[in-house]
């Protein structure tokens, strides 16, 4: 990085860093959702996008990177802890047959914190990847955790797959950076729609998504709105039931 010309000693061999997958494994495309901040919904998008394809007939599986903030097996009702033999770690597998991997399903209670530093937390999601044995994937969808710290770029540089993300501002930034593809942009909370005349009403102010799709030359793939239907599935561990494009 101190290097003042551009020589190739500026740009890491990435394959370095890249961690092989486990041996058993077939996954072919790799999907991070991403975001600058927190509570933005990731989980949310991440669950269903893999519940929308599964519904298309994909064999899809969630990676749930958030490790300090898991959130994922609750919005299946997923709560059993996984197994795992000689070969590696047997994910969790959903009604639907969704495959997934958290670190509450590895803990004795859903409730217990994860009080761990950063290169241990890195560590665990190379782990998910490296040491699960994932069937045959068609997606992989990976939650992500808030910002662009430790774990985002850890799985930006580890997972030796078409990494493809939806994310904005510094996230979008990094990707560049790291020569990550970019899929496109998602909102959420973007509006409430009106149940009698059915206004949609910006609830957080006017939206800028659009000026940001244009500023990346990004798509906006998807407007998603507050709805307490959404909620009440998360809730409910059902996201599997919910209905809607």
């Amino acid at each position: 990085g101190s290097c003042g010309s551009d020589c190739s000693s500026r740009k890491p061999d990435k394959s370095s860093f890249l961690e092989p997958m486990n041996e058993y494994s077939k996954v072919k495309r790799v999907i991070g959702v991403v975001s600058g901040k927190g509570g933005v919904g990731k989980s949310f998008v991440t669950s269903y996008l893999s519940v929308l394809m599964n519904r298309k007939g994909y064999n899809t599986a969630i990676l749930d990177a958030d490790v300090t903030g898991p959130s994922i097996p609750k919005a299946f009702g997923m709560k059993e802890m996984v197994q795992a033999n000689e070969l590696g770690i047997i994910p969790a597998v959903t009604k639907n047959g969704i495959e997934m991997i958290s670190v509450n399903l590895l803990l004795d209670a859903e409730d217990t914190p994860v009080i761990w530093r950063g290169p241990v937390i890195a560590g665990t999601v190379k782990q998910f990847w490296s040491q699960v044995l994932w069937g045959d994937v068609d997606y992989m969808f990976v939650d992500m955790p808030p910002g662009t710290g430790d774990v985002p770029l850890t799985v930006f540089q580890s997972l030796p797959q078409e990494l493809v993300s939806m994310i904005v501002s510094k996230a979008v930034n990094m990707a560049k950076m790291m020569d990550i593809p970019v899929l496109g942009l998602v909102e959420n909370y973007s509006y409430i729609q009106c149940g009698n005349c059915g206004e949609k009403i910006s609830v957080f102010g006017k939206s800028h998504i659009d000026e940001i799709s244009a500023k990346f030359n990004l798509p906006v793939l998807a407007k998603l709105p507050l709805d307490s239907k959404i909620a009440e599935a998360i809730d409910a561990g059902a996201v599997e039931e919910l209905q809607g494009d």
